[in-house]
């Protein structure tokens, strides 16, 4: 599994000095001897940056800088289908790891892991948000990095915890491939913090996610934060085919039964592989022996291209069912999927996506 240890060069602004988060990863990359470049405006970004691409890849470059967008958003979803309504913090864009099928590939001008700094408006925007609601509110940093993968730097996460977890309509999310907790363990009050991992068969673990940690060390890992007395939760996204694909997800499951509390098990995903028009012609040249879109697949109501719809209705159908003979206590549901599916898998009428978070929050409100 990828670390921090991998990073080969960090850059930052002087500016940035002023920062607890660059500060932590400045004085942890003096103690382990990284490259250490400082910039004064974009354009010296810009130049560092194109000396760098002659050594480094891009994963093994972090830049540290001010975030200047919308730090707390809602998930844009993709028009068309239902959504579950989740809220996007974004602390970081980029990763550690090296999945093929990262809808980040697409950005073709990125370069280098970039870490935001001035995170400071995130518990304001979170307190502000949550006391408007009346509904269970799930938010996350997952969505352009992975949430833990260097978090025993940062300390993003213990900071959110430490400030948000009076909140009692709040479930804060972090979404990893790592199996980096050990730092976040000991948290006194943990709230309703949601420690929640992307799984895969090992098959495809192997195939497509280069540098992640693998299943048997995200399934310890999610073990210690259960018994630390974090909820857990499980994401199969994407779903992946190859021969005799669905046995082997299904066998996951038997392991995630056999391993967890399903009453601290707060919601597990289903998502089947999808990508928008140019995503194949892109990863050709980033991975040009990759098998991931050699499967017929067809532009759905969305645009992405998706595997067929009977396909993904058996798989889907067959991957809640295995759920549900251990336990209804998860909410399970759907990503990114249109309302006939919806009826078909979890025979239910939603006709939108606050149909679906209502479902949720009932849910969790309910069960947790």
């Amino acid at each position: 599994m990828k670390v921090y240890d991998d990073i080969k060069a960090v850059v930052y602004s002087h500016e940035e000095m002023e920062s607890p988060i660059a500060l932590r990863i400045i004085s942890v990359a003096k103690k382990n001897s990284k490259i250490l470049l400082t910039f004064n405006d974009e354009e010296e970004l810009g130049e560092i940056i194109q000396e760098l691409k002659k050594k480094y890849l891009s994963k093994e470059v972090l830049i540290l800088k001010k975030f200047k967008g919308r730090k707390f958003q809602k998930c844009p979803g993709s028009p068309n289908v239902i959504c579950c309504n989740y809220y996007l913090l974004n602390t970081c864009f980029n990763c550690l790891y090296d999945c093929t099928y990262c809808f980040l590939n697409s950005y073709l001008n990125s370069y280098g892991i970039i870490q935001f700094t001035n995170l400071d408006e995130l518990v304001p925007a979170i307190e502000e948000f949550t006391a408007k609601s009346d509904k269970i509110v799930r938010v996350g940093t997952g969505e352009f990095t992975d949430s833990l993968m260097f978090d025993n730097i940062t300390g993003i996460s213990k900071n959110l915890i430490d400030n948000t977890c009076h909140i009692k309509n709040l479930f804060l999310e972090f979404k990893t491939k790592s199996a980096n907790v050990d730092h976040i363990l000991d948290i006194k009050n943990k709230g309703n913090t949601v420690l929640a991992w992307s799984l895969n068969t090992k098959k495809n673990i192997l195939d497509y996610e280069h540098g992640a940690s693998s299943l048997e060390e995200r399934f310890e890992a999610a073990l210690k934060a259960q018994k630390s007395g974090y909820y857990i939760a499980f994401h199969f996204d994407p779903i992946i085919k190859y021969d005799n694909y669905l046995e082997d997800y299904l066998n996951v499951i038997d392991s995630i039964f056999e391993k967890f509390d399903p009453n601290k098990l707060v919601w597990i995903s289903l998502g089947c592989f999808r990508h928008s028009m140019g995503f194949k012609d892109i990863i050709k040249h980033k991975y040009p022996f990759e098998k991931l879109t050699h499967e017929e697949m067809f532009p759905g109501i969305d645009g992405k291209y998706r595997y067929l719809k009977q396909e993904r209705i058996k798989v889907f159908t067959a991957m809640k069912e295995r759920i549900e003979r251990y336990s209804h206590k998860p909410f399970v549901y759907m990503c990114m999927e249109g309302e006939e599916i919806w009826r078909k898998v979890f025979n239910v009428n939603y006709r939108d996506s606050e149909d679906l978070e209502n479902a949720f929050s009932e849910h969790l409100k309910k069960n947790f």
